[in-house]
């Protein structure tokens, strides 16, 4: 982060904007929309800037610059002139004094910038990419001013006005985060945006008149799939409570741009297990999320891929059940789906594959006991999840059941992800390659001859390949 973003009250601050032409105007109208008390000096003013200085009662010091004028009652400076050498020399003076200076269109030597800024009533939206490109900040706003409707500004003001209400009425101070998040995830929200305030104000009124406060402070657990790793797949439900959570338990196979997207207050616990490596036992992750829920929080359980598919999220629902704790559960797109998509490799296909059976390679007591027989029928794609550690074995007992020893098959290292790696080869020469290449974890292993549609099909340009 090379800005840290904050909000400033300016009805109290004193401004010194030092410039009078037409990057002077555009400054000051955002200074003046903030309300704060600014003092411009330029030998020059254009006509725009004299009328809002008489309206809003600004001091003009019709003079050239110098350092005479800087005093420690400014909060900031802006250099706004066309002069690169004067406004070099503010930006120094401004320094020695200790003084947080901007200078227009140069964010080598400021101190602070001016984001590309979205309003909506009470509500202020920036975007700022730390000086680098303020079209790209722009253009970003503009793409939020299409997101985010105008009537958000009267949600604000509806809130503002209620929030004592409901504040005086509740005795718990989480109780109203959680009361404002319920409404905001409900009619009201959808009334307001479609211009029925009325409806709006109807409803919001009986849900505070009939606040349960017990209820609304009864925990629950929200069973998440964060998908193969890249963000972009996640679901609007994931991320809606992803921004809710009170608490975090997360995996290893959960990326940290994934990790980012959290609230950013909520406690985070990792619970990440690698082979012979268990940081936390699955029984534990079970109580702790029992403990967490019972103690009213809103607990989220994110995990790669699908939580029920070789997610254990069965197991852990399982036991909510017994503790009477109520949960949610958020389908992911699991990493078969996910890195073959992103490998250009299709899972089924009416010339190669008409099923697909996903199968775990996770090793028990040193074997891995499946039946071979049903995993070898004809047109059938095989996925093994966590198969790295096991695949001698995997191709020993295939081509030992009657699985040709050409059949191609294809290794997906973090797909879906700028670190994505595919190694295409066959049953016969895989273990080789594995040795050879030695690939890590997370790697899904696809069999069969959809793997030959890669070289025509891949279209991820993250990807960088391998072949035997």
């Amino acid at each position: 982060m090379k800005y840290f973003p904050f909000y400033i009250d300016l009805k109290k601050k004193s401004v010194l904007l030092i410039g009078g032409g037409e990057v002077a105007e555009r400054k000051l109208d955002l200074l003046i929309k903030a309300k704060a008390n600014v003092t411009i000096i330029s030998p020059k003013t254009t006509p725009y800037i004299l009328d809002i200085a008489e309206k809003n009662n600004l001091k003009i010091i019709n003079e050239e610059y110098s350092s005479q004028y800087l005093d420690k009652k400014y909060s900031f400076v802006i250099a706004a002139t066309n002069n690169e050498k004067l406004n070099k020399s503010i930006a120094l003076d401004a320094n020695k004094n200790n003084i947080l200076v901007n200078v227009v269109d140069r964010p080598e030597i400021c101190d602070f910038i001016f984001p590309s800024i979205l309003e909506r009533g009470d509500i202020t939206v920036s975007v700022s990419t730390g000086g680098a490109s303020p079209v790209l900040a722009r253009m970003l706003r503009t793409k939020l001013e299409t997101m985010i409707p105008g009537a958000y500004g009267k949600v604000a003001k509806i809130i503002a006005e209620n929030r004592v209400m409901v504040r005086e009425k509740l005795k718990q101070s989480q109780s109203n985060k959680i009361f404002w998040e319920q409404m905001l995830n409900s009619k009201f929200l959808e009334l307001v945006l479609s211009g029925q305030e009325a409806e709006a104000l109807e409803y919001l009124n009986a849900s505070i008149d009939n606040i349960n406060e017990d209820k609304i402070n009864q925990g629950e657990v929200y069973l998440v799939g964060a998908g193969p790793g890249d963000p972009d797949l996640l679901t609007f439900r994931a991320l809606r409570l992803m921004q809710q959570c009170d608490v975090v338990l997360y995996d290893r196979l959960v990326q940290p741009a994934i990790m980012d997207l959290v609230r950013r207050d909520a406690k985070k616990i990792y619970v990440g297990k690698e082979r012979d490596n268990h940081v936390v036992r699955q029984h534990e992750i079970n109580n702790l999320l029992v403990e967490y829920a019972k103690k009213g929080n809103k607990v989220l359980r994110l995990k790669g891929g699908d939580p029920f598919i070789f997610g254990r999220g069965g197991e852990e629902i399982d036991t909510l059940v017994d503790h009477k704790v109520s949960f949610q559960v958020v389908p992911g797109i699991t990493s078969a789906s996910g890195c073959s998509a992103y490998s250009g490799i299709p899972l089924t296909h009416r010339d190669h594959a008409q099923s697909c059976i996903f199968v775990t390679g996770h090793l028990k007591d040193g074997r891995l006991e499946l039946n071979w027989e049903k995993l070898i029928q004809p047109n059938q794609t095989i996925v093994f999840y966590m198969g790295l550690v096991s695949i001698d074995i995997i191709c020993t007992e295939l081509t030992k059941h009657g699985l040709d020893k050409n059949t191609l098959c294809a290794l997906v290292q973090q797909g879906t992800t700028v670190n994505q790696r595919v190694f295409t080869s066959n049953l016969r020469e895989l273990p080789e390659l594995v040795k050879r290449e030695k690939p890590k974890p997370p790697t899904i292993l696809i069999i069969g001859s959809v793997v030959s549609l890669r070289d025509k099909l891949r279209w991820y340009e993250g990807t960088i390949s391998h072949r035997d």
